[in-house]
Formats: structure tokens, C-alpha cells, sequence
């Protein structure tokens, strides 16, 4: 039998092994948890908010959380610039991460008007997909407008470049400046366009919207070129062809495709190369 403060000791350090072992297990544990897990930094509320409150850059700031936590509807640092200003529209402790409903949208209190210039107009064509390059067309974005009609002289379809280089201010209810983050998915696609025009092309599209349909082509941002010659297609010239040799070999002479190993690379020709 054991005497003394032997039994004490023993039971001491076995009480020291049993705990090490409990710690060890759930240090394994954290850690199989944790294995794999990506920390991605996210904005949080440095200090408490209360509702309605304006938010301000020193009223945030970052932390980094497990990316399985991370959704589109967190607040990432690279866009933290445009919850500023913003109003919360919940209460916020300090600490939370920042989620884009609890903000007030931006889009209410945009005024289209102020992205019209002096003697310039706004106008709005309704567009579908097919109709605005398969709703690729975007705010800023360069389109040439085409109208296709019925002669009345001679009573065939003719579809006509009639306005080029025009400006897109709004898709929808989404400007340039819109944050997109704060539209709700169902609201980011459209069925008209904002166009930025002078008064007698606006009185153009509202005619030409009256008598047919318009469709928009879409060019690269840096392509500002107009033809003199406003392009005509009737039914005449695609049936017999003429035309379509004539601008096969001048696009032939304007766009360049350069096959690589992945892909195809298109890009304009530009004289003298």
C-alpha cells in the first residue's frame, strides 16, 4: 500500500497526463477544423452603429474570416469605398462583418440628369436581349443605333445605320455610377437604354422607334471613327449577294484574327501594319 503523499502525487500526476491528453485531443480537433480553411480579409464595424447612421471610413475597418463564411453579399475591402457615405438601415455592433443589405441603395437618389451634358438630351429605346447584343451593352458603352423599316416607296424591309458613336448613360434603372452590388439581381437586367443625343437625333429615335424596330451594335470604347456614308441593307442587296462580296473583302482588310495556341485573338487592322 502506498503511504504518505505518495497516493497524492500519483493521483497529481495522473490528473497532469489526463489533461495534457484532453488539451492535445482538442488542439487536434481545432486544427482538423480548421485545416484548409482560407482567410480572406472582409470590412466590419470598428466601432458600434446605430441605425441610420452615415457611415464613415473611420467607422470601418477589416478583419479576416474563413472564406467558406464569405458570400457576395459581404462587404469586401476593395469596395468598402461605397458604403461610405452610405446610411446603415440596421444597427451594426463593432466587429460585425458588413453586408450590402444593410444599406441604403444608391440608386434612388440618382438623378439621371446630372449625367446629361449642356444641349445634349437623354432618350430611352426599349431593347431586348437579342436587340443590345445580348444584353452585353453596358453604361458608357459606344453603340452605333440601326432601325430596321418598310420602304414606303417600294414596300421591302430596309434596315438603316442611323445614328453611330452614341453614348449609353443608363441600362435599366443602372448608370455608370451605380453600384451594382447594391441591385438586387432581379433588377440588374433591362428592357430600354438611355442614350445621350442632341435634340434632332432624339427627334430621329422617337420616329424611328414609332415605325420599326432598333437594335443596338455595340463598338470597342476607343473607336470613335464615323462613316460618312450611312450603311442600307434591303432585301434586294442580300439576295444577290454584291454588297456581301464588297464587305467581305473590307472586313477582310479591317479585322485582323490571329490564331494562338488557346484561341483566337481578334483584333482590328490598323493601316500601314
Amino acid at each position: 500500500m502506498l503511504k504518505g503523499k505518495t497516493p497524492l502525487i500519483v493521483a497529481l500526476g495522473l490528473g497532469l497526463i489526463a489533461g495534457v491528453i484532453a488539451y492535445s485531443a482538442v488542439k487536434k480537433k481545432e486544427n482538423d477544423v480548421r485545416k484548409g480553411w482560407n482567410l480572406v480579409p472582409v470590412v466590419v464595424a470598428a466601432i458600434d452603429i446605430s441605425e441610420g447612421t452615415v457611415v464613415t471610413m473611420e467607422m470601418v475597418s477589416q478583419r479576416s474570416i474563413p472564406e467558406q463564411f464569405v458570400t457576395s453579399s459581404v462587404v469586401k475591402p476593395d469596395s468598402a469605398s461605397y458604403i461610405v457615405n452610405q446610411k446603415v438601415l440596421v444597427p451594426l455592433q463593432a466587429g460585425d462583418p458588413l453586408l450590402w443589405s444593410q444599406f441604403e441603395t444608391t440608386r434612388a437618389a440618382e438623378r439621371l440628369s446630372t449625367k446629361v451634358q449642356k444641349k445634349a438630351r437623354a432618350i430611352t429605346i426599349e431593347t431586348k436581349g437579342s436587340s443590345s447584343v445580348g444584353g452585353w451593352v453596358r453604361p458608357n458603352d459606344h453603340v452605333d443605333i440601326i432601325g430596321t423599316f418598310k420602304d414606303p416607296a417600294t414596300g421591302e424591309q430596309v434596315a438603316v445605320t442611323l445614328l453611330q458613336n452614341v453614348i449609353v448613360l443608363a441600362t435599366g434603372k443602372i448608370t455608370g455610377t451605380t453600384n451594382i452590388n447594391l441591385v438586387p439581381d432581379s433588377q440588374r437586367d433591362y428592357s430600354n437604354v438611355s442614350l445621350l443625343v442632341i435634340p434632332e437625333e432624339a427627334e430621329i429615335l422617337v420616329l424611328a422607334q414609332d415605325l420599326g424596330a432598333l437594335t443596338l451594335s455595340l463598338r470597342n470604347e476607343d473607336d470613335i471613327d464615323v462613316l460618312e456614308e450611312r450603311g442600307r441593307a434591303t432585301i434586294n442587296t442580300l439576295l444577290s449577294g454584291e454588297r456581301t462580296k464588297v464587305l467581305q473583302a473590307k472586313r477582310f482588310n479591317t479585322i485582323q484574327v490571329i490564331k494562338g495556341a488557346a484561341a483566337a485573338d481578334v483584333r482590328a487592322a490598323v493601316p500601314g501594319e
